[in-house]
């Protein structure tokens, strides 16, 4: 079966470095995907916030690029097949810190401790006699 969305295909600009909502509410993504009627910039449905499927449900605009970093592979959300999207769109401005959004290059808060304010008799140093 041919997907009957690729006249919907465009040569679109990014609209964000890394998932705009997701830049917005300080989140995190696992990909992102790129719309390419307009040029959203989301996260996939492997990510918490699903902000591309959120932005297809919302507009309608069938066909998302793998775009972390461009890979040249589309799918189309209405036929829900792999489609050619052509050339890989080109990425836009790359920001080192947005690396940091992604979960396998996330570093857990630094645990803290409470100050040790007793000592039980077991705990203290024996006293010499």
């Amino acid at each position: 079966m041919t997907c009957s969305h690729l006249n919907t295909i465009k040569r679109v600009t990014p609209s964000a470095s890394g998932c705009e909502e997701c830049l917005k509410i300080g989140s995190w993504w696992v990909h992102l995907r790129l719309c390419r009627e307009c040029g959203h910039v989301g996260c996939c449905d492997e990510s918490p916030n699903r902000h591309a499927r959120a932005h297809f449900n919302t507009t309608r605009h069938p066909i998302i690029e793998g775009y972390d970093p461009p890979e040249g592979w589309g799918w189309c959300y209405v036929d829900e097949q792999e489609v050619d999207v052509g050339a890989p769109t080109p990425a836009s401005r790359t920001d080192p810190a947005l690396l940091l959004n992604r979960p396998e290059t996330r570093r857990p808060p630094p645990v803290r401790r409470r100050p040790f304010l007793h000592s039980s008799p077991q705990s203290r140093p024996s006293e010499a006699r």
